[in-house]
């Protein structure tokens, strides 16, 4: 049983924390005094259910154990004074922030870029851009200077044709002029992407600025999306020293034309497919959408199979040579199935601003922050020319405890702004006026502030974020606790692993392995054919140009050390030096001539270190817990138990 497996779900639970306020609480279990409540185990149960795979781990009795092992560890390291840690408090603090963002945030601005979003993705747009490059700080008399450039650039564009001026424009340094093909929502910057979905086709866009510089997007096309493609494929790549198998690009054709004769794809994928993930399941992919992939080419032939058991012709991409065939089509899902995914992409991308800004509004309504602070213009004329050398200082007559503004219960006074203000003088890089510089520094400080005092106060607010932040404190201790007791300790205990790895030797071994040639073929008939002339001596060159043609290919041959797993190998195949019998495999047949039987033999320490340290691991947690428990009484409550039991039927 995989006391990490427990770990892990206990970190991944959302909302499992019961804090124990209720008047009718039965207690299950008391660590050390310490009660624990039924209620909270039925609850962590229930919630995890779906989640385990091992069997056991649904027993009660089991998960008992494991749930109990998990106090028990949280006992021990709130007792080690895990939970004052720095970094522990820092990583909690981070995390809070984070998760505060799923409960402050503006439904109803998220859900509008959730639909608009759904709009793009259903979509795909082709393109072409002119781009004058310029950094996101420059000054301001650059920023028009590359401003009226990519308005005389869209002028030109209109007269003689967008293609003739991109292509001449194009230096690949401060001018960018490029063709992007085909692409969807979420494949660009968002005021990128939203210009180019704006943007009739045959038409040129308005300039606009991204965070590379100004731009003008020419629409060539727009389609609906291609959807989704399921495909298996069989790929060949490159072996260095392999001269028995060939070129890749010959074995390609050789694995096709096999096809064409009528031999299964999903038997030849298993036989020969150099993608190790997928050639045991017949050289199968997870499903891709347009633009997901890093090979254009791959991606272009399998959108381009029509009809399910469609296969292509050869491919090469820059991962070797493929021959794909068609599974399954599937159009973009609907908008209450892509929410979700959606509403992530969207927290990552630049649309995010668009959703902090309506949660500042909402947070200076719920406050009642007023629209206008008077106050700027003092802090307007106590600046001057220090600022952009980043030197200023609060002058001596500063008034810093005067009130600024109100948020709550909390009181801000002219020197928290007055500090924020010389902290981020350091970002500042050109001049601009001072009104202007203090009420950007403003907005931004008024903000934090805001979002800072909710997210301080959201757990008083909100039961259900305070659920989640409580379980996620207990699982970031234990992880800490695992970390420093467990793991880290069992990789650095170089003494204690060698022990380990000397009393338990017998584990760490490497498998029989066979130097062998294996001819794979859909007829025996053939190999019956190899098997005499490998006999007779005959060149493996000599036999192939005999039993192969150009228009034919009746065997392909295999040659590496294998051990018992391999795919081209038989599982009830027989580790013996000479040409074996003919083995029906992967609905066909092969031979192996085995050159050589390489035995059994014992692991060092240094070959096998990484599975020892990871036996060691486990090994020295179980005998901490037997330690732990020791350390801490556990008094079960076997009354509450027998309820827990008879309400678990009943479920």
């Amino acid at each position: 049983m995989n006391l990490k497996y427990l770990f892990l779900i206990f970190l991944a639970i959302s909302i499992t924390h019961v804090n124990g306020q209720s008047s009718k609480k039965e207690v299950l279990f008391k660590v050390d005094g310490e009660p624990i409540y039924v209620s909270e185990f039925l609850k962590v149960y229930n919630k995890n259910l779906d989640l385990v795979q091992d069997e056991t781990q649904k027993d009660v009795d089991e998960y008992l154990a494991l749930f109990t092992n998990y106090k028990l560890k949280l006992k021990e390291a709130k007792s080690l004074g895990l939970q004052e840690k720095p970094s522990y408090l820092r990583e909690l603090d981070t995390y809070k922030k984070q998760l505060a963002k799923n409960f402050i945030t503006d439904s109803k601005v998220t859900d509008a870029l959730v639909e608009e979003a759904y709009n793009r993705v259903s979509n795909d747009v082709k393109a072409s851009h002119i781009l004058i490059k310029i950094a996101e700080n420059a000054s301001a008399e650059d920023t028009l200077v590359a401003y009226n450039n990519i308005v005389k650039l869209r002028d030109r564009a209109l007269k003689e044709g967008f293609e003739t001026v991109r292509k001449e424009v194009h230096n690949g340094q401060t001018i960018f002029g490029e063709d992007l093909g085909y692409f969807t929502g979420f494949r660009m910057v968002y005021p990128f992407e939203t210009a180019a979905f704006n943007t009739k086709v045959g038409e040129i866009s308005q300039p606009f600025r991204t965070q590379f510089g100004y731009h003008i997007v020419f629409v060539q096309d727009k389609r609906a999306s291609r959807g989704e493609r399921t495909v298996a494929h069989i790929m060949i790549v490159p072996k260095p020293g392999d001269s028995i198998s060939g070129k890749p690009e010959d074995k390609i054709q050789d694995i096709y034309k096999k096809i064409k004769q009528g031999e299964d794809f999903e038997a030849l994928a298993k036989q020969f497919s150099d993608d190790g993930n997928s050639a045991p399941r017949g050289g199968l992919l997870n499903p891709f959408s347009s633009g997901q992939l890093n090979a254009k080419e791959f991606e272009d032939v399998a959108f381009a199979l029509q009809n399910i058991g469609d296969v292509s012709e050869p491919v090469k991409t820059q991962y070797g040579w493929h021959i794909i065939k068609l599974y399954g089509k599937k159009p973009i899902e609907s908008l209450q199935d892509m929410k979700p995914e959606l509403e992530q992409k969207i927290k990552r991308d630049e649309r995010s601003k668009l959703i902090d800004q309506a949660l500042y509004n909402k947070l200076k309504s719920k406050y009642n922050i007023p629209k206008k602070q008077p106050a700027l213009g003092y802090f307007a004329s106590i600046l001057n020319d220090d600022y952009y050398k980043k030197s200023w200082q609060l002058p001596n007559d500063f008034v810093a405890d005067k009130p600024l503004v109100k948020i709550g219960k909390k009181q801000l006074t002219y020197k928290d702004f007055g500090d924020y203000l010389v902290d981020a003088q350091n970002g500042a890089a050109n001049k601009t006026a001072f009104d202007v510089l203090v009420s950007k520094h403003y907005e931004s400080f008024l903000n934090s502030k805001l979002v800072e005092y909710q997210e301080n106060h959201l757990e008083e607010e909100n039961t259900e974020f305070a659920d989640v932040v409580a379980e996620y404190r207990d699982g970031l201790l234990l992880f800490d606790l695992m970390e420093t007791t467990i793991w880290n300790a069992a990789k650095s205990d170089s003494l204690e692993i060698a022990n380990y790895y000397n009393a338990n030797k017998s584990k760490y071994v490497n498998p029989n392995r066979v130097d062998a040639l294996v001819a794979s073929s859909k007829e025996e008939k053939t190999l019956k054919k190899v098997a005499k002339l490998l006999e007779g001596g005959m060149a493996l060159e000599q036999i192939k140009a005999l039993i192969n043609s150009n228009d034919k290919i009746d065997v392909i041959f295999t040659s590496e050390i294998m051990d018992e797993t391999h795919q081209a190998l038989p599982k009830s195949f027989e580790f013996k030096k000479g040409i074996s019998k003919i083995y029906n495999h992967n609905d066909g047949f092969v031979m192996v001539q085995v050159n050589e039987v390489l035995p059994e033999t014992q692991k060092t320490l240094e070959e096998a270190k990484g599975a020892v340290i990871s036996d060691y691991q486990v090994f020295k947690e179980q005998n901490w817990l037997q330690e732990l428990a020791k350390k801490y009484k556990i008094e079960i409550n076997q009354k509450a138990l027998k309820h827990v039991k008879s309400q678990i039927k009943k479920q």
